[in-house]
């Protein structure tokens, strides 16, 4: 176990590892549970970046853009007046996770590396077209994009010894609302996830996105069902159209927890729920 004091203790860390396997962790949340149930395979050398300084910022830039640092926690995130303000949609996704105990100490970019599909912030940060600010094991930088950072179930494109340093997200365009069913709220992981986020001129869609959380291997946008509503006048009839096409996009399977049909049929009426909200002359709460 080691708890650097910087970004560049940490690599120094994973360098020194060799082909040991390293596990890096910002709130543990997710991780330590796994790693004591043996769920996932026990690393060699468990890296806690919870002592990192300077990286639990939540800031807006002169764009009007956000930037969160690797240890912002979802609390924060979740509350943080300029988010609620300017980026609801992902305020409402943040607070839909977990207990507030959890909250205080997970992360948003854990929420995103664990790569499970049913994170809640995966599908609010998808229809905002966020990325992620990477650092490899040599100190090298990379941005993804969000919609390449998943490639399975618990999978992210993340390179071994590769770090999140930071989540950008542009401007947003529009109105957004996420909504999430599960049995407890916020306590239970979705069982379906559904991000909205769409802007309109005299009654015309002119851009619109939809994100899927427990549907399918991973978050996903639903682009089919995006291309069928850009440029079209809002109306019940599109709408509806639109919602059924998401859920064909959806690949969700059976579990203990939903079954694929009931999940197929969930996205289809949040879908068109989230639409109605977001093309409403109401304010979307």
């Amino acid at each position: 176990y080691v708890r650097p004091g910087g970004i560049q203790e940490a690599l120094d860390v994973v360098k020194a590892s060799g082909n040991g396997k390293v596990l890096m962790y910002a709130g543990g949340t997710d991780v330590i549970p796994l790693v004591k149930s043996r769920s996932i395979p026990a690393p060699d050398v468990l890296v806690d970046l919870k002592g990192i300084p300077d990286l639990d910022y939540v800031s807006l830039d002169q764009e009007g853009g956000l930037r969160t640092g690797a240890l912002a926690s979802i609390y924060d995130v979740a509350h943080f007046t300029p988010v609620k303000d300017a980026f609801p949609i992902l305020a409402q996704a943040a607070s839909s996770i977990a207990s507030t105990q959890i909250q205080n100490r997970g992360t948003i970019a854990g929420n995103i590396c664990n790569g499970v599909p049913s994170a809640d912030s995966a599908p609010a940060l998808l229809c905002l077209e966020a990325s992620v600010m990477c650092t490899g094991a040599g100190g090298e930088d990379r941005e993804i994009g969000l919609r390449d950072f998943f490639s399975g179930p618990r999978k992210t494109v993340l390179e071994e010894g590769e770090m999140v340093r930071e989540i950008r997200v542009p401007p947003v365009r529009g109105k957004g609302v996420y909504l999430k069913l599960s049995p407890r709220s916020r306590m239970d992981l979705a069982v379906v996830g559904v991000a909205v986020v769409a802007e309109t001129r005299d009654g015309v869609f002119t851009d619109v996105r939809i994100g899927l959380g427990a549907v399918g291997p991973t978050p996903l946008r639903a682009q089919g069902a995006e291309a069928l509503l850009l440029g079209e006048k809002v109306r019940k009839e599109i709408l509806e159209e639109a919602a059924h096409k998401a859920s064909e996009e959806a690949s969700p399977i059976d579990d203990h927890r939903a079954s694929a049909e009931y999940r197929r049929l969930m996205v289809e009426v949040l879908v068109k729920r989230g639409l109605q909200q977001v093309t409403s002359n109401g304010t979307v709460l």
